[in-house]
């Protein structure tokens, strides 16, 4: 993974106030730690931020102002819940040939038989890795598999030096049956009960009442 370089800014003003200020800057406040160091405050320029964190585990090389340079990951992104825009970035200082634990992505390739529902349980994988050979992710062929067919962590094809970090029975893919209308029905019907939604009964159509004859 090729590093992204941005340049900061040191940091002096905390609290509320003063992450407001440098939000409408198109700035944002971050803050780097790691390796036994005290943490360092830092302001990210908001357009290159957004842009490398895009890119999952991203590898950034941070430029301080009139500072030094470190090695960092994402470690947390705060985003405004509806907006969307960053609002605070944890970073942590690793360096080169460290091994770090880090979450990648889970991606699946090809289709597997008619009927079959594919159940992706888990999104993404816990693996260790070196910090800067951080793989992208992982791909699972499910190409042709049968339902009941399943893939378990061990299963996954990790690249060289990456390892799992988590336990090699995880679930990962299950491939079912398609459920019928009538098993969805039931399932919906089930979760309304227990959310204690009540089902309109439809309306009784009344026949017309033929009139008596004279």
């Amino acid at each position: 993974m090729a590093e992204v370089k941005i340049q900061a800014e040191s940091r002096t003003e905390f609290g509320k106030g003063a992450a407001r200020r440098i939000r409408r800057d198109n700035k944002v406040p971050a803050v780097l730690y790691g390796h036994g160091s005290d943490p360092v405050h830092i302001t990210l320029p908001g357009h290159d931020t957004m842009l490398a964190l895009k890119t999952a585990n991203a590898l950034l090389m941070i430029e301080v102002e009139g500072g030094e340079s470190h090695l960092a990951l994402p470690k947390q992104v705060q985003r405004d819940p509806l907006k969307g825009f960053i609002e605070h970035v944890d970073l942590v200082i690793v360096r080169r040939g460290e091994k770090v634990q880090v979450d990648i992505a889970v991606h699946l390739d090809g289709e597997a038989v008619s009927d079959a529902l594919v159940v992706l349980e888990a999104q993404s994988i816990l693996v260790e890795a070196e910090a800067t050979h951080i793989p992208d992710g992982v791909t699972v062929s499910i190409e042709g598999l049968e339902i009941g067919a399943q893939i378990h962590a061990s299963d996954l094809k990790l690249p060289t030096g990456t390892t799992l970090a988590i336990e090699p029975d995880t679930l990962v893919v299950n491939v079912t049956a398609q459920p019928t209308a009538e098993q969805v029905d039931a399932e919906m019907a089930e979760a309304e009960a227990e959310a204690g939604v009540q089902r309109d009964e439809p309306t009784p159509v009344e026949e017309p009442v033929a009139a008596a004859a004279e």
